[in-house]
């Protein structure tokens, strides 16, 4: 071997076979540690200071663009007691938000529990996906106040028309990534099953379900988000307390610092829970991207 092939061969000797480069690389391996906190981190800051310079020019008015001082302003007041007002309507913005969650918890887990057994049932059933498939891509693409309305007018104006809503709205994307996982499984592998004398319980539970399970995962986030995007149409109606309510009743006064603190807490939590129910999907499906 010559001088310059040994030069632009890489170096494996050092390391055994199989382990991965940032185990190899120490320094490669703290690099990028450091570049996962400080790319988000310096994105923020420089959003902030554009939104500061955009407020200060003063293109708009600070009714429509407030400075970053006055959102601030506006998360503290709506946060603690301020000279006798508890946060908004009489509200914190953490019980605002957590009375939003819980209705997200049981609207969209009900969905999601429904999408996934109907997506079992129409990815093995042939007859059930032809019946039931074309009236649940009719139900995705329908926007939520297109219903919602409707929903007022059956269930009235108190907690179940919001619930309802929302598991409307969750309960399509499990059920279409459900019946797609489902009816891609390998047919080699249920033939094989049953060869050896599974029954059609112990197919579905032991290679349809864990075949199915990563496609659903997908199906749950993007179930959780439409949720949350469903959030604030959920709460149009009598929607104090809870995050989206006190944003359409902010926005009815013109209170964009209150309507930006509420959208901020709402894309912040979704985060929070979208990044969990990631660390699920590694948990429960570790082979993904692997195999």
């Amino acid at each position: 071997m010559s001088t310059t092939s040994r030069l632009l061969t890489p170096d494996t000797s050092a390391a055994p076979a199989g382990v991965p480069p940032e185990r190899r690389f120490p320094a490669g391996r703290a690099w990028a540690r450091v570049r996962h906190v400080a790319l988000p981190s310096g994105s923020l800051l420089l959003f902030l200071v554009l939104w500061q310079l955009l407020a200060a020019s003063g293109t708009w008015s600070e009714t429509l663009v407030p400075p970053p001082a006055k959102v601030w302003d506006a998360f503290v007041a709506v946060s603690t007691t301020h000279d006798g007002v508890r946060g908004y309507n009489g509200t914190t913005l953490v019980e605002h938000l957590g009375i939003s969650l819980r209705r997200i918890a049981i609207g969209a887990g009900l969905g999601i529990a429904l999408g996934v057994v109907s997506g079992l049932l129409m990815g093995t059933v042939g007859w059930l996906r032809s019946l039931f498939e074309p009236w649940i891509t009719f139900l995705r693409t329908l926007p939520p106040l297109a219903y919602f309305s409707l929903l007022v007018i059956w269930l009235g104006i108190n907690e179940e028309p919001k619930i309802t809503l929302l598991a409307v709205a969750a309960f399509p994307p499990v059920a279409v990534s459900t019946t797609t996982a489902v009816a891609a499984v390998s047919r080699s592998l249920i033939e094989a099953a049953r060869a050896l004398g599974a029954s059609r319980w112990d197919v579905v539970r032991d290679v349809i379900v864990p075949s199915a399970l990563p496609e659903t995962l997908t199906g749950v986030r993007l179930a959780v988000g439409v949720a949350y995007s469903s959030l604030v149409a959920a709460e149009l109606v009598n929607g104090l307390p809870g995050i989206g309510g006190m944003v359409k009743d902010a926005a009815n006064y013109n209170n964009t610092p209150v309507v930006l603190v509420g959208i901020i807490a709402i894309g912040v939590s979704g985060l929070i829970i979208d990044g969990l129910l990631l660390r699920l999907e590694r948990a429960v499906v570790p082979w993904r991207g692997r195999a």
